[in-house]
């Protein structure tokens, strides 16, 4: 077997480890939203103190991502990797044996603690031990992945709480991780770090904090915080909002989120084989958000025939997966040498305050009675992402071209 047959046979293997580890943490996105309509009346819950939940889950994950990528520099992404997937299992058996509300918030914090890891240990990882001309389908499948485990979650609990009660869901859930950490196990050797070396350059003799000062890494926070307000107000209330606009059923609402996830999907499988053969990542990502934030603003304007729902959505979906492995190849441009996992760790705690700010804002234009706020919000604040990402863009070349 030929050296390249290796390399890519390594590649793929890594990928797919990187890839299930990915999609088990969104699987834990929604591993209490998906059993409210049993947590609700079991603890006798206002939708509030179930929304503060969520917001608890996002807000450790936040702070605890921007962490855990300094952890991951100093140790390795692989140990890291495994104690947040065991945190995850720990997690699920606690909120299985809540008896109270406060059991339940010490469940979403462990959950969160679990969840913060995967970012900054999955990219140092993927940015290792992925040869470079394949690297961009790496972050395609990671986030591919990623969009399965959320159309997943719900589906799993919510049939085995129907019949077997939401505690039996959640030790079912708790399976899922405990699996996957002895896969990783067994696959530990693909997965082992580069060894932790000091870098003579400019950022690491400012201190471990340099690369804080680096407007680059600013500006991609802002732009995932911007993009994952919006992503939450699609997760959250995109739905209701078409019920609302285009007067259809719940079942067809439904099924025009399930369309967005699924076009996600492909956008990013296309989003790799254009991100491998591009170089100006920025311009990618700008593009298929525009696109994404004009049919925003027309599911907004509620004008259009009930039908046009459903394959709106799919596009919106299509288009905003298209930027996926673009927007990862753009940041690793901008991550300075040695300092990857601090980089991601920084820049991804922007999604988990997005995720917890997003539905805060939306669900505030709901109750307002204004649905069509919903979807103009989500093309609001993908054009400004746009703003962001090119600023990114040009941010790095500047840099490279001092440097070159």
């Amino acid at each position: 077997m030929s050296s390249d047959d290796n390399t890519v046979r390594q590649d793929a293997r890594v990928i797919g480890l990187v890839g299930i580890a990915h999609g088990t943490s969104h699987f834990y996105h929604l591993i209490l939203a998906a059993l409210i309509p049993w947590l609700k009346p079991a603890f006798n819950l206002s939708y509030t103190e179930l929304g503060m939940l969520m917001t608890v889950f996002f807000v450790i994950s936040g702070a605890g991502q921007a962490m855990a990528g300094f952890v991951v520099d100093r140790v390795g992404a692989r140990a890291v990797l495994f104690f947040g997937m065991a945190m995850l299992g720990v997690s699920a058996l606690v909120l299985s044996g809540a008896g109270s509300y406060g059991a339940l918030l010490a469940g979403a914090v462990l959950a969160g603690v679990g969840n913060s890891i995967f970012h900054p240990a999955d990219y140092t990882l993927l940015n290792q031990r992925v040869s470079r001309p394949r690297l961009a389908h790496g972050f395609s499948v990671h986030g591919i992945s990623g969009n399965i485990g959320w159309a997943a979650a719900p589906l799993f609990l919510t049939s085995i709480a129907a019949v077997q009660g939401w505690r039996s869901a959640l030790l079912w859930a708790a399976l899922i991780p405990f699996s996957v950490l002895f896969v990783l196990w067994l696959n530990r050797h693909a997965l082992r770090p580069d060894p932790i070396v000091r870098h003579a350059g400019a950022v690491e003799q400012g201190g471990t904090l340099a690369f804080l000062r680096l407007p680059s890494v600013w500006m991609c926070f802002a732009f995932f915080l911007l993009t994952a307000v919006a992503l939450g107000g699609i997760q959250s209330f995109a739905s209701i909002s078409l019920q609302s606009l285009y007067g259809i059923s719940r079942e067809l609402a439904t099924s025009s989120y399930t369309a967005y996830m699924l076009a996600s999907a492909g956008g990013m499988l296309l989003g790799g084989f254009l991100g491998a053969g591009a170089q100006k990542h920025d311009r990618t990502v700008a593009l298929a958000f525009a696109a994404a934030a004009l049919l925003a603003l027309v599911l907004a304007a509620g004008a259009g025939p009930a039908w046009m729902a459903l394959p709106l959505m799919g596009l919106i979906g299509f288009c905003s997966g298209i930027a996926g492995p673009s927007r990862d190849l753009m940041i690793r441009a901008a991550a300075p040498k040695g300092a990857t996992g601090r980089v991601y760790g920084v820049v991804y705690s922007g999604l988990d305050s997005g995720l917890a700010i997003g539905p805060l804002l939306f669900g505030a234009a709901m109750d307002a009675g204004h649905p069509s706020w919903v979807f103009a919000g989500i093309a609001f604040f993908q054009a400004l992402a746009i703003a962001t990402a090119v600023g990114v863009g040009g941010s790095t070349r500047s840099a490279q071209l001092r440097t070159a």
